[in-house]
Order: structure tokens, then C-alpha cells, then sequence
């Protein structure tokens, strides 16, 4: 199993980026469907980036950045 904390955890709090999109890292965790898990998930500034559990890219989803007040 893919250790998350071992991956993405000296991302949190430090100015370093996530290659694939050049933004820092807000969150990390696994995703399920209910029974089992299927994946994982990397949240950035503006996007959600999901992997299958053998660690390939799924999707990579646009958000709205954190800072950003309606």
C-alpha cells in the first residue's frame, strides 16, 4: 500500500509544489467507495488531483482556490 504521509506529508506547510501542477499542496487522503479504498486524493490550490492505488493520475479536477472570498 502507497504511504501517503511518506509521499505528500513535507509538502504541508512549506512553500515546495506539486510538480504536475506547480502549486502547493493543502490536503492529501484516501478515497472509497464505501467497502473499500480506490484511490487517493491531492488537493492544491485550485485543484483536486485523484490517483488509482497503484498511483496513476485519474482526474484532475479544477477548484476554487481557499483564499478566495464570494
Amino acid at each position: 500500500m502507497i504511504n501517503l504521509h511518506q509521499l505528500y506529508n513535507h509538502y504541508l506547510n512549506t512553500d515546495k509544489k506539486h510538480d504536475l501542477v506547480n502549486e502547493r499542496i493543502v490536503s492529501y487522503g484516501w478515497c472509497d467507495n464505501g467497502k473499500d479504498l480506490t484511490g487517493y486524493y491531492v488537493l492544491t490550490e485550485n485543484h483536486e488531483l485523484r490517483y488509482t492505488m497503484e498511483g496513476f493520475l485519474d482526474k484532475k479536477l479544477s477548484r476554487q482556490p481557499q483564499n478566495t472570498r464570494a
